[in-house]
């Protein structure tokens, strides 16, 4: 079946030729919706992502000062990932790569601020044919917008609800305390902590829907803690020995983790724990100016392709499907929609080819050897390719050329140990060199059915910048999280 005629269309002619075309398309939505029909449990499914949360932040591995209790529940009742990767070193391109399962130069989101071109196919899309209720609640921050999180305005061409999200409560980017949101185009202002608020619309849309029959997707995409730090005065209280942005940095997790406490309360409470699918990750690794540290002792920050930039907190939870334990699987949120679609038996076609995750079904269940294909990674001229014990990194802040780690026995990536290992370093580099030459044939619009871009891709600007958002500017720019932002913005701009 080819990749066109995956019935992402809302319109056919009906005559002639045309009516067969139509049917052919009609039919291969019926044969989607019947694959995950035959399944004798299709799950709900809730994945939730935090902003610039590092992988050492979390009390079950250790941090000195965080306490994480909810987190730490559900990693003892699910599968905690060790080495789980985000699919980039910042947070736009890590969302393409959840809902697409490709790395995220593929599909035109090559930074932060930059849109998810249209002619991907999503992981929302792909559910919603096959009989899923979908709801995005919190970060969107892939309709091409720079800028402190703005609502997501009804008629934005790159909005969730373009993207194949039923229902969708979502801001353009990082939001804090008291926010403005966007309920599918209509302006609300929210009190409360931005990951409780979120939560809590995601509660709601469970509430709301459990009784019909149809399985769920919410995806929970929170702000926390991405700057400007901003906690409860109780939950920044805890922290009193830190500086101003530390304390409610972690202010801003404890309630994190609250939030994700109150979720998976509710999933009991609503008797839905068993019939759920509950993933948790972070969009990109730490923040260098939080103390103390934020990625556990690794290399790198937000922005780098080294373990510290892309090693992310992972846990998986499924109770009486996963198995409890500790994975040392290395893992991506390219992954992510892979499984989801191996879960479901989805056809191919719910994917744009080349798809660059893999599924970890069988993990859920027994330990896997090893990965069958590298985790790659390409972000603002970096690139990294992570096997299942060595990882080649090329960094333009290094030195020329290519470095190897082997990340089992040095997971700090202290040592360049290429010498050593020249003949799995020639195979990294060539994979390297020949995944990054594919992703150049992506990027040029190649794998899409038209093989070519149908627009080009827009540009990112802040949203405040943008002639949709002009009416509201006399308001919003006085308010906190818009003030100072727009402020220096300006006066770097004249």
């Amino acid at each position: 079946m080819p990749p066109s005629l995956w019935p992402f269309r809302t319109h056919c002619v009906l005559t002639g030729a045309g009516l067969a075309i139509c049917l052919l398309l009609s039919n291969l939505g019926s044969l989607a919706l019947a694959a995950a029909a035959e399944l004798p449990n299709r799950p709900h499914i809730i994945l939730v992502m935090a902003d610039d949360m590092g992988w050492g932040q979390t009390g079950y591995r250790g941090h000195p000062v965080l306490k994480t209790p909810h987190l730490d529940e559900m990693a003892a009742a699910g599968l905690r990932f060790e080495r789980f990767y985000a699919g980039s070193a910042v947070c736009s391109p890590t969302r393409a790569s959840v809902l697409t399962g490709r790395s995220p130069d593929r599909t035109g989101v090559l930074t932060h601020g930059y849109a998810l071109r249209q002619q991907e196919r999503t992981l929302a899309q792909a559910l919603k044919a096959a009989g899923y209720t979908t709801g995005h609640f919190g970060k969107w921050h892939l309709n091409g917008f720079k800028g402190p999180g703005a609502p997501v305005l009804a008629d934005d061409p790159y909005g969730p609800g373009k993207f194949g999200f039923d229902e969708w409560v979502s801001v353009t980017n990082f939001f804090d305390v008291d926010p403005l949101l966007s309920r599918q185009g209509v302006i609300e202002q929210f009190e409360g902590d931005s990951s409780e608020i979120v939560v809590a619309e995601a509660v709601s849309f469970l509430e709301r829907h459990r009784a019909e029959k149809q399985p769920l997707l919410a995806v929970i995409w929170f702000g926390t803690p991405h700057s400007p730090f901003k906690a409860l005065p109780a939950d920044a209280a805890q922290f009193k020995g830190l500086n101003a942005a530390s304390t409610n940095h972690y202010g801003e997790l404890v309630a994190l983790d609250r939030s994700i406490g109150t979720l998976r309360s509710k999933l009991r409470e609503l008797q839905l724990a068993e019939q759920t699918l509950l993933v948790f990750c972070s969009d990109n690794g730490g923040l260098p100016a939080i103390q103390p540290d934020t990625v556990g002792g690794l290399r790198g920050y937000k922005a780098s392709v080294y373990e510290g930039g892309l090693r992310v907190p992972g846990i998986f939870e499924w109770p009486g499907v996963i198995q409890p334990r500790i994975t040392n699987f290395p893992a991506s949120t390219l992954d992510l929609f892979p499984t989801i679609a191996d879960l479901l038996q989805l056809p191919p076609e719910v994917f744009i080819q080349p798809v660059d995750g893999i599924s970890l079904k069988p993990l859920f269940s027994e330990e896997i050897a090893e990965r069958s294909r590298s985790i790659p990674v390409r972000f603002n001229q970096q690139l990294a390719l992570i096997d299942n014990r060595f990882k080649i990194v090329s960094t333009p802040q290094g030195k020329p050329g290519l470095e190897m780690f082997d990340l089992v026995n040095d997971p700090g990536e202290t040592t360049d140990v290429s010498s050593r290992f020249p003949e799995i370093f020639a195979r990294l580099k060539s994979e390297l060199e020949q995944w990054n030459a594919s992703v150049d044939r992506s990027f040029a619009g190649a794998d899409y059915p038209e093989g070519m871009l149908s627009r080009p891709d827009p540009a990112s600007i802040f949203w405040f910048e943008h002639p949709s958002y002009a009416g509201y500017l006399p308001e919003w720019e006085q308010r906190w999280e818009f003030k100072s932002y727009l402020e220096r913005v300006r006066r770097q701009i004249q």
